[in-house]
């Protein structure tokens, strides 16, 4: 028999759990709560980029949708529209990358840096 253990017996499992799971159940209710409205303040926010020297602008907003475009008119050539494609290209996804950037850093204040799978 192990020392301090007593004949019939059985070791004690952290009795009390009850409260301690109630307590943690509320803690994450309350940070589920605060998610959700972080993710509703982060999707009226918006980013904007631009490439080609300010010659392509993109504005994208917390959903990750386009909500503004605007190409100088000097940029705009027949000859050759890959140049454009392009620069519209970069600057969406730099637009896209720095709004990724911005939800994952609000959300890492309430989640306290934790890699929380599916949160975004």
């Amino acid at each position: 028999m192990g020392k301090g253990m007593r004949a019939g017996k059985k070791p004690s499992m952290g009795g009390g759990m009850g409260g301690n799971m109630q307590k943690q159940l509320q803690q994450v209710q309350a940070m589920q709560k605060k998610m959700e409205e972080t993710q509703s303040e982060i999707e009226k926010m918006e980013t904007t980029t631009t490439a080609g020297g300010g010659a392509v602008t993109i504005t994208v907003n917390g959903a990750k949708q386009v909500t503004n475009i605007q190409l100088k008119p000097e940029i705009v050539d027949p000859d050759d529209i890959e140049m454009l494609q392009d620069l519209i290209m970069v600057a969406v996804n730099e637009a896209l990358r720095q709004m990724e950037e911005i939800s994952e850093g609000e959300m890492s204040k309430i989640t306290g840096g934790l890699n929380i799978p599916g949160l975004m």
